[in-house]
C-alpha cells in the first residue's frame, strides 16, 4: 500500500514557474514508477510526464516537453515536477499516481496507476 499526498500547487502568471512534489509513504517506494497526470474542468484525465522507478527512464507529453520536468528521490520517496514557461492552458488538477514495475518501466495510461493523491490545483493566469 502506498499513500500519496501532493503540494506546491498555486497561483502563477504566464510565463512564470512553480514545483509540484508528491510525498510517498509506505513500503517499496522504489519499485515503484511514478507519474503525473491532470484534469482541467470538464476534462478527462491526462498524462503528463512519468518516471521509472530507477529514474532512468523519463517520458513526457508533447504538450509539456521542454518547459516541464520530473524528477524522483528514493531516499526521499518524493517525485517531484518542475513547470517552467507556464501557460494559462496548464491549469488544472495535478495528480500523482504510482504503480509497480520494471527497472524502466513507464506508462502513459491513468488505469495503468494502482494509487492516487489527491491532487493540487495549478491555475494559471494571462
Amino acid at each position: 500500500q502506498v499513500r500519496l499526498v501532493e503540494s506546491g500547487g498555486g497561483l502563477v502568471q504566464a510565463g512564470g514557474s512553480l514545483r509540484l512534489s508528491c510525498a510517498a509513504s509506505g513500503q517499496g517506494f522504489s519499485n515503484y514508477a511514478m507519474g503525473w497526470f491532470r484534469q482541467a474542468p470538464g476534462k478527462e484525465r491526462e498524462f503528463v510526464a512519468a518516471i521509472s522507478w530507477s529514474g532512468g527512464n523519463t517520458y513526457y507529453s508533447n504538450s509539456v516537453k521542454g518547459r516541464f520536468t520530473i524528477s524522483r528521490d528514493n531516499a526521499k520517496n518524493t517525485v517531484d515536477l518542475q513547470m517552467n514557461s507556464l501557460k494559462p492552458e496548464d491549469t488544472a488538477v495535478y495528480y500523482c499516481g504510482a504503480r509497480r514495475g520494471g527497472l524502466y518501466y513507464v506508462s502513459v495510461a491513468v488505469s495503468a496507476y494502482e494509487y492516487w493523491g489527491q491532487g493540487t490545483q495549478v491555475t494559471v493566469s494571462s
